[in-house]
């Protein structure tokens, strides 16, 4: 399976959209797909706002060149955390298993894994998955997915070879 998956990164923070805080969770994501061969084609940050966030998935989702969205920040409890009811409001089919997967990971390195209230869906054929804030938290939660997202990029595909890797 060597397909070259193409990522948008969306940074989901008031303070780094307002510039009071670099945003280090977007770059370090960036690192891990590179060490993959995998192209990440956009980032943004934006605040956690909902309007703004969901449009923005929608338009992302739309470009026809990314595979994959994946989001980092606003997943917890704070009540300026509207990421999950964003993603949720644009997904066509959730992909609960996912999300389920990372906060199993996570659980074994800290309790507040059951915090996490983050979704992944997909959008046409553009898979959304929220990330945690920190970049620790992020990479730490992308590294668990990241084994199966090539042969899910390619069912989205419907590539012919995708059903035999069952």
């Amino acid at each position: 399976m060597n397909i070259t998956l193409r990522i948008g990164i969306l940074t989901v923070s008031d303070r780094s959209a307002r510039g009071e805080r670099p945003d280090t969770s977007g770059p370090a994501l960036a690192g891990v797909i590179a060490s993959q061969g995998w192209e990440v084609v956009c980032q943004a940050i934006l605040p956690d706002e909902l309007t703004a966030l969901r449009q923005t998935l929608v338009a992302w989702a739309a470009r026809g060149d990314l595979d994959i969205i994946l989001t980092t920040g606003g997943t917890g409890f704070s009540p300026r955390d509207v990421t999950p009811e964003a993603t949720a409001a644009v997904v066509e089919r959730m992909a609960p298993g996912l999300a389920e997967a990372m906060r199993a990971a996570s659980l074994q390195v800290t309790p507040h894994a059951m915090l996490s209230r983050a979704v992944c869906g997909i959008r046409g054929k553009t898979i959304i998955v929220n990330l945690p804030g920190s970049p620790k938290a992020a990479v730490e939660n992308f590294r668990v997915v990241l084994p199966v997202l090539a042969h899910a990029v390619e069912l989205l595909r419907e590539a012919p070879e995708a059903e035999s890797h069952h």
